[in-house]
């Protein structure tokens, strides 16, 4: 872990909020992706939570590589309440919004009373910033609290960058889908301009494919069957705890078809804004693209 120094401390946040102590923050509490975050920086939260979307325990797909045994979880959406993110004596506490400045996954009575007691820092992670951006504005936070990720993270991610180009531009007609089970009814298509990291995959090269035009700003919202149509050749699948587990949707017809055609791949929507996690990432798509371009579909383990 990286020293950090012990003097005083402010950050403005995305809200354009001045948060400021008297010292650089040491113990952090963090909503878990902003966590997973800051673990790669070097910095181990005290205290993580989740969002409505969570239960009693953390998503392992959203805590990268957060040592879960030794980061208390507390809690998670109306489950989190003011007692319990201060029992853990927090002198800073980092959470998201989506845009409009709204505490992610917060109720607004406890994110209101929370700034009464420490510090709090809210990263934007909505549709008007990129995936680079989002990564940037974390790492800033991260070198004010005296910390950083190895340059060979830069590195790493740099060549996973160019690799990702590479493989997609061989691959050339090879069509990516990121959709999120919904049931064994439904699915949610992603649309690709609304996630920072399908984004980012489009701006390398990758064809990402678009939904149907309609209601929902950040899925379309259909039966297995809108997924199926498309024929996509790989598949980015929600692997967040909310999202319905396979058993739900397995024997769907439709779904089998997908997936006897495609290469599927897990995918976590709310990804860890570090070079370390975001090279893997890239790495990964660009495993498959060669993958699919060489030797056919396949399906890659979990």
């Amino acid at each position: 872990m990286n020293e950090r120094p012990d003097s005083a401390w402010e950050f403005t946040d995305d809200r354009g909020h001045l948060a400021t102590a008297p010292r650089t923050p040491r113990r952090v509490v963090a909503y878990i992706q902003a966590g997973a975050s800051l673990w790669d920086l070097g910095i181990r939260p005290v205290g993580i939570f989740g969002s409505y979307h969570d239960g009693g325990g953390p998503d392992r797909a959203k805590s990268g590589a957060l040592p879960l045994d030794d980061v208390a979880y507390l809690g998670a959406g109306a489950g989190l309440g003011l007692d319990d993110v201060l029992a853990v004596r927090p002198d800073l506490v980092v959470a998201l919004t989506y845009g409009g400045g709204q505490v992610y996954g917060v109720e607004p009575d406890v994110a209101k009373h929370l700034e009464e007691h420490v510090p709090v820092v809210v990263i934007d992670v909505g549709q008007g910033r990129g995936l680079a951006a989002v990564r940037e504005r974390v790492a800033e936070l991260g070198r004010s609290l005296g910390a950083a990720e190895d340059a060979s993270a830069q590195r790493e991610l740099a060549r996973a960058e160019r690799e990702l180009a590479a493989a997609a531009a061989a691959a050339g007609p090879v069509r990516v889908l990121a959709l999120s089970p919904g049931g064994p009814d439904s699915v949610h298509l992603a649309r690709p301009a609304k996630w920072p990291d399908l984004s980012a995959l489009t701006g390398f090269g990758v064809r990402t494919m678009e939904p149907p035009e309609g209601p929902g700003a950040n899925w379309s919202t259909g039966s297995w069957a809108d997924a199926a149509e498309p024929a996509p050749d790989v598949v980015l699948v929600d692997a967040r705890a909310n999202a319905a587990p396979p058993e739900q949707y397995a024997g769907d017809a439709r779904w089998a078809a997908v997936a006897e055609r495609a290469v599927v791949l897990p995918w976590n929507p709310e990804i860890a804004a570090s070079a370390t996690a975001h090279a893997a990432f890239f790495a990964q798509v660009a495993q498959v693209l060669r993958r699919h371009g060489g030797d056919g579909a396949a399906r890659l383990p979990d």
